[in-house]
């Protein structure tokens, strides 16, 4: 790009801050409409609360505002080029978007939308499809040179389900090829890809491994959403717990930025809400297996113990292993004895327990939770470096 169209670029940005939502919008029609077979791939349940909307308007401008220098955004960058590869996206595919945004540009603004404005729009977008399928293509490879790897999407078996709490299975995923698989970092997802009559074609969806690495099988835990609107919300997660044993299922390998690593001998703070516990308890689990049993301070918030996974799983692991210190905080208590905690997280109450040097600090769980979280940990004066957080979806958080 040469500096009079980064410069028109900039000039766009009050635009995309007051009307950039209602221009994203009007994309995401316009590609689904002319390419329904991107159903398959896009998430239309947060098409439907616009959280994808949200999330590529804010990604969008956050691009134009660091149009001069795009390194800047390369962590963020990267972690959507993790979710793009555990859903397989293609290179080509990105000429699909692009056709489709800057048709959306010319339509939307009209007028405004000047010969140059657009080229510039059309150079800038270019640029960062390029950037993007580089990253994409290096993890690619990776992904599939490593030992039990693969590319794309792998049939696997439900071999079995487990109910962990009122609200959360855990199923049993082995290959249906019965060759090896790739392991992974504690704390890492796999998308789950299945057909939903009730839409007229797949779905795809990320969940958490929530147990340690295997040579034999992949385990998530399922929470079964229950939508209060007409929206899909839930939909891939009732399906997944209408599913028996022997049932299949497409997998995409292990991705993800968010885990510790297994090797590192740092102690670990984990602050999971509800099904945020999943990573915990694949890092929980590693921790078990390594050699090191760092220190792990675990806080566990749910709304009661009938809807809290891994309950006697963890209570034993807290038991038995001097490494791990564990809190639950119930917002309603359960009339037998219990050791839990009314009431939600409150990390101010339990500082002395998890201000630890050298400390690494893991945040799972809806996002306005791990908002609270993050910020209490900053004013506890935990340097941000060494917060690290998982929200599922497409939502850019705003910590701030």
């Amino acid at each position: 790009m040469n500096a009079n169209q980064k410069e028109l670029i900039k000039a766009t940005v009050p635009i995309l801050r007051t009307n950039g939502n209602d221009l994203i919008a009007y994309f995401y029609q316009r590609m689904l409409s002319n390419n329904p077979e991107l159903k398959n791939i896009f998430n239309m349940a947060n098409q439907a609360n616009g959280k994808q909307q949200n999330a590529l308007s804010g990604a969008v401008l956050a691009y134009a505002e660091n149009i001069e220098n795009p390194a800047v955004l390369i962590n963020t960058l990267k972690s959507i080029g993790n979710k793009h590869v555990s859903l397989n996206i293609q290179a080509e595919q990105y000429d699909i978007v692009g056709n489709h945004l800057i048709g959306s540009i010319k339509e939307v603004l009209g007028d405004l939308a000047t010969v140059e404005l657009i080229e510039a729009w059309t150079c800038a977008y270019n640029e960062l499809a390029q950037i993007m399928i580089g990253i994409e293509a290096e993890m690619y490879q990776k992904t599939n040179d490593k030992k039990g790897g693969w590319k794309g999407w792998r049939t696997f078996i439900i071999s079995k389900i487990v109910k962990e709490s009122d609200e959360i299975n855990s199923f049993y995923l082995k290959p249906e090829d019965n060759k090896e698989i790739a392991d992974f970092y504690p704390g890492q997802y796999i998308s789950v890809s299945t057909f939903i009559p009730e839409l007229g074609h797949k779905q795809p969806r990320q969940y958490s491994l929530s147990s340690y690495s295997n040579n034999d099988y992949y385990r998530i835990s399922v929470k079964k959403e229950i939508s209060q609107n007409t929206t899909p919300d839930g939909i891939v997660s009732n399906a997944l717990h209408n599913k028996k044993e022997g049932d299949i299922i497409e997998v995409s390998a292990p991705a993800g930025v968010f885990f510790a690593d297994p090797k590192a001998t740092n102690p670990l703070v984990l602050v999971s809400g509800g099904v945020g516990l999943t990573p915990m308890m694949s890092m929980v689990e590693t921790n078990k297996n390594s050699l090191q049993k760092n220190q792990t301070v675990w806080i566990h918030s749910c709304r009661n113990e009938n809807v809290h996974a891994f309950k006697d799983t963890i209570e034993e692991l807290n038991n038995e292993n001097a490494w791990l210190t564990s809190f639950v905080f119930y917002e309603t208590l359960p009339e037998s004895e219990t050791n839990a905690i009314e009431g939600r997280i409150d990390l101010h109450q339990i500082k002395e327990e998890i201000l630890i040097a050298d400390a690494k600090y893991y945040i799972c769980g809806p996002a306005i939770f791990i908002k609270v979280q993050y910020q209490s940990l900053v004013a506890l004066g935990i340097n941000r470096e060494n917060i690290l957080y998982e929200e599922f979806g497409p939502q850019l958080l705003s910590l701030n």
